[in-house]
């Protein structure tokens, strides 16, 4: 047994013994090894920053803003996921202690018009019911005029951010109580309250029609409240419901939001209102670049013969049915000559003196540009020569494929609002026409910090584009009297104007609410003290 353990220690001893003297000839190896390994790896290291160097100015030698452009691209979609606010956020804000007071009364509203000058009349009519001290049903959208948008209002804006972000300004719900249903019997008194009136016509005219009737029903509410001459703390609630409280659904933002995201990750981008849709050209009897065919539709339109069409006029429409939706009684029969109103700066650009223009203003063929429009009149045909001058041309049809879009289809307010989203994210907006989207647009772009909109001087420039077509001015005489005229209408801090007495003249509230973007005397300073304008 010790003889085996012995013989079997000494096996041992003899294996341990070999195992180290081979270590000690492995160990040289390996650092010869390490060392090739780590000179491998240096030496591979210097190749590859000598060749991105090289790279680099090969590169700047190449195309100089090549490298910058890619960088630059990366920050603008870092900037730009970073400024996207979430359209659901796991933890939602804590609600305002809602105002407590006793309700005068309900008021029931009822929208006219598109959706922005729907919009700026739920601005006016929270700011009435907060005067008031009534309690708001949620307003009704327009459903029977041109537009015919069947949507209802939380189909286009967040009802409950849009109900609780107010209740601590006034009590809003979505219907009246049951009582006061016309299924019951109640009949509420309806009326369309004076256009540009004050908070004394609201206080002493309207409120005592509370004493009588529970509830009040304002059947139009366009241009409902004065511009000017409205205490402080309702102009600024007017901001309120328009910047903050109005928001659209999530449907909409997201499909916003991709929109801006696609235009932005091409670059800086331009927003064009082309106003040169069929439902402007119709109601301003503007013709300008229709054939006569064309321009006898139009006036047909607008004639109303005991409530059917007249069909004595060319048709390009192919549905009969299509026609009769687009005639409505306030589109009365009347005479307009188109020349008139243009040369007074009364009709939208033509798609044709868009693209002259757009030039003038030192826009070159690579400006990206978003038509924010509807079906422009004359389709691709009037376009022709906007998308020569400018090849980078898209609108949301060409961005989204359809099923993205099929939602929205025949709800124009429901596209509108993707529309509004793009302008007023540009990096410059450019309506043709100063209606209520060019106008709210350009309030929603000095309220973010006063961003480049040009406001198209028409009544100037249908007079210098006529002047370079009959070649009195030179192409460089064109484009300096173009600039010109446009160098303080650039969306540039400015004083509201007002003219007494012609509220439909003065600048409009929600175009240059400017009592939201300072405090006190430094109004003065932003706006300038000889910005200021007052006309009797």
């Amino acid at each position: 047994m010790e003889v085996r353990s012995d013989g079997g220690g000494g096996g041992g001893g003899s294996s341990t013994g070999t195992s180290t003297r081979f270590d000690k000839l492995q160990s040289p190896v390996i650092a010869r090894t390490r060392l090739q390994v780590w000179f491998i790896r240096v030496c591979s290291s210097i190749v590859l920053w000598t060749c991105l160097v090289q790279l680099v100015a090969v590169g700047e030698l190449w195309h100089p803003h090549l490298l910058a452009g890619i960088t630059n691209r990366i920050s603008r979609i870092a900037q730009l996921r970073a400024e996207e606010p979430p359209l659901q956020s796991s933890s939602p804000p804590p609600l305002l202690p809602a105002r407590k007071y006793m309700s005068n009364g309900f008021l029931r509203v009822s929208c006219n018009g598109g959706l922005n000058q729907m919009r700026a009349a739920i601005c006016d009519m929270v700011t009435v019911a907060r005067l008031l001290n009534l309690t708001l049903v949620v307003p009704e959208l327009d459903k029977t005029s041109f537009w015919a948008d069947p949507s209802n209002f939380e189909d286009i804006f967040d009802v409950r951010h849009f109900i609780d972000s107010l209740r601590d300004e006034v009590r809003i719900i979505k219907r009246l109580p049951k009582r006061f249903n016309r299924k019951h019997g109640f009949i509420p008194l309806e009326m369309p309250p004076v256009s540009w009136s004050n908070e004394n016509y609201y206080l002493q005219q309207v409120l005592p029609l509370f004493g009588k009737h529970q509830v009040l029903h304002f059947n139009k509410t366009d241009t409902r409240l004065a511009n000017n001459g409205i205490p402080l703390d309702l102009q600024k609630l007017r901001c309120r419901v328009n910047f903050k409280a109005l928001k659209f659904t999530p449907q909409i933002e997201t499909l916003g939001y991709k929109l801006v995201r696609m235009l932005q990750e091409k670059g800086p981008f331009v927003a064009l209102h082309l106003r040169y849709e069929m439902d402007m050209l119709a109601f301003s009897g503007c013709t300008q670049g229709c054939t006569k065919e064309e321009a006898e539709e139009l006036k047909q339109m607008r004639i109303i013969r005991n409530g059917q069409y007249d069909k004595g006029g060319s048709c390009l429409l192919v549905y009969e049915l299509n026609k009769l939706r687009y005639q409505y009684p306030w589109w009365r029969e009347k005479e307009i000559v188109s020349e008139e109103r243009r040369s007074q700066g009364l009709c939208p650009l033509t798609p044709e003196e868009a693209a002259l223009v757009l030039q003038a203003l030192g826009f070159n063929k690579d400006t990206q540009i978003y038509i924010a429009a509807g079906e422009i009149y004359g389709s691709e045909r009037r376009l022709a020569v906007l998308r020569a001058a400018f090849p980078r041309i898209v609108k949301k049809e060409m961005l989204l494929v359809p099923e993205e879009l099929q939602q929205f289809q025949n709800h124009s307010s429901q596209m509108a609002a993707l529309d509004f989203m793009v302008s007023v994210a540009s990096n410059t907006f450019i309506p043709t026409y100063d209606g209520n989207m060019a106008k709210v647009v350009e309030g929603h772009r000095r309220y973010l910090g006063f961003k480049k909109t040009i406001l198209l001087d028409r009544k100037r420039l249908v007079q210098l584009v006529d002047l370079h077509y009959n070649r009195t001015l030179s192409w460089n005489e064109f484009v300096d009297a173009v600039r010109l005229a446009h160098e303080k209408r650039m969306g540039q801090p400015t004083h509201r104007r007002v003219i007494v007495d012609k509220p439909k003249e003065e600048d409009y509230f929600y175009a240059n609410p400017q009592e939201c973007f300072c405090e006190g005397t430094n109004c003065d300073e932003l706006l300038g003290h000889g910005n200021s304008s007052k006309t009797q």
